[in-house]
């Protein structure tokens, strides 16, 4: 997922960025979602230094080709392009687990415990679910 988007003089533009899986190494090509926009990667960098491949954990910059500034933004997810890669999405379900919580707060104070997401097309309750709660 990029952090940042930079454009650096005499390099062109360089998304930064943590790897969460699979890895990014020069010459592979990405998508990035959800604009849709592919690119090949030039080349990877950690701490100044130039990478073979990055792997997951590592904090990296990564040069791309005709791609602006401007067509990228923090968020965005860059995937493989030729194994499946990452798109927008209408909805989806997600299981959220809150450290420190109870049952009973879900239970007796859903309104206080309900999680909201916010997302370019607007802030969505994510509504506690009562599945899996033991009722006491």
């Amino acid at each position: 997922m990029l952090q940042d988007v930079y454009k650096i003089g005499g390099i062109g533009t360089v998304p930064v960025g943590r790897v969460e899986t699979g890895i990014i190494k020069p010459g592979m090509v990405v998508t990035f979602a959800p604009s849709g926009i592919s690119t090949e990667v030039k080349s990877v960098e950690m701490h100044h230094e130039s990478l073979p491949e990055a792997l997951p954990g590592d904090n990296v910059g990564f040069n791309v080709k005709n791609v602006s500034v401007k067509e990228l933004k923090r968020g965005f997810v860059a995937s493989d392009s030729k194994n499946d890669p990452a798109k927008e999405a209408s909805n989806f379900v997600a299981q959220v687990s809150l450290p420190g919580s109870s049952c009973a707060q879900f239970m007796f104070t859903p309104v206080k415990c309900s999680l909201l997401m916010v997302s370019k097309v607007g802030i969505v309750p994510l509504l506690p679910s009562l599945r899996g709660i033991p009722l006491h």
